[in-house]
């Protein structure tokens, strides 16, 4: 199997990001979240779709799909 130098980078920091957190998810999404609200960047809000309701669902079929058992 051929290494990816990117792929393999991008473990790193996942680790290391971990490792300075605590170790945990949790505590690593603690961390970032605390860091976003001490900063002044401006935070993206993400807007509704204009007409996405019950009904575009039902009309799209994803409610009459059977959902898989674990």
């Amino acid at each position: 199997m051929t290494k990816n130098p990117i792929l393999d980078e991008l473990h790193a920091v996942r680790e290391k990001l971990l490792d300075d957190a605590g170790g945990t998810l949790d505590a690593l999404v603690d961390r970032l979240q605390a860091e976003e609200r001490q900063s002044n960047r401006p935070r993206y809000q993400a807007q509704r779709t204009i007409g996405f309701n019950r009904a575009a669902v039902a009309s799209s079929g994803m409610e009459s799909r059977p959902v898989a058992a674990d």
